[in-house]
């Protein structure tokens, strides 16, 4: 499963890519996550197992997996991961409504360095309010211009467009900076990202098209995890290599 090639919001990306928008693309910044409630007032909206390392828990296992082939098939091959993981919440509510202790990481701040220089840096999070266009938003910035997508919309700022900010704490912020951006028009009819990938499959197997997609790939995304735990625990950066 790489459902996230599929989203609107994405493939938009890899259009603007095709097209040399950006021209040289620079950087990465994920920002991904949302309010996890702790289940005392509020009942949780995520299963109590995420949340316990011993049942495989933690968000370091459940999104480095995604970011991998995210950052491999859009952007570039990742080659090493500098990971900090926390625990910011150290008890929650079952669904039987018994508190128990919070042993898996909540919280993921990871920098990636790829192979064509590009640096991406994602903040996955279940401890955080949203004020931003998504529950994922991926801002590119590259030498020509910027992008900004999240799961279905994509807003674009040439180097035309971009303004020149100058930095006095002593007044009113006299720019808009949202002002400069543009949305994407909607160019194409975007399905389901599961159902996509779905019939890429099937295809494959009734008429043996191509589908790289494959348990190899998957692996990757563990190996990326598993990095990003050994990275956290000998607080260092890790190579990524070829499995």
């Amino acid at each position: 499963m790489q459902d996230k090639l599929w989203l609107p919001g994405l493939l938009k990306l890899k259009r603007l890519i095709q097209n040399d928008f950006f021209g040289k693309i620079l950087s990465v910044r994920g920002e991904f996550g949302y309010w996890v409630f702790e289940g005392h007032s509020i009942p949780a909206q995520r299963p109590s197992w995420n949340y316990r390392k011993e049942d495989d828990g933690g968000i370091i296992v459940d999104m480095l997996c995604h970011w991998r082939y995210v950052l491999d098939q859009v952007f570039g091959k990742v080659k090493a991961v500098s990971c900090f993981g926390a625990t910011h919440i150290p008890e929650r509510i079952d669904e039987q409504g018994k508190p128990y202790q919070c042993t898996a990481d909540d919280a993921a701040y990871a920098t990636f360095e790829l192979e064509n220089g590009i640096v991406a840096h994602f903040n996955s999070s279940w401890t955080v309010r949203v004020r931003r266009d998504d529950l994922l938003t991926l801002q590119v910035d590259g030498t020509k211009g910027s992008a900004v997508a999240g799961l279905r919309e994509c807003y674009i700022q040439h180097y035309g467009n971009t303004p020149k900010p100058v930095w006095n704490p002593d007044i009113e912020q006299p720019i808009n900076f949202y002002e400069g951006w543009a949305k994407v028009p909607p160019q194409e009819t975007f399905d389901n990202a599961f159902k996509a990938q779905w019939e890429l499959f099937l295809k494959h197997v009734v008429k043996d098209e191509p589908f790289p997609w494959t348990l190899y790939e998957g692996a990757k995304g563990v190996q990326l995890a598993e990095k990003g735990l050994e990275s956290w625990s000998k607080r260092c950066w890790v190579n990524v290599e070829e499995l």
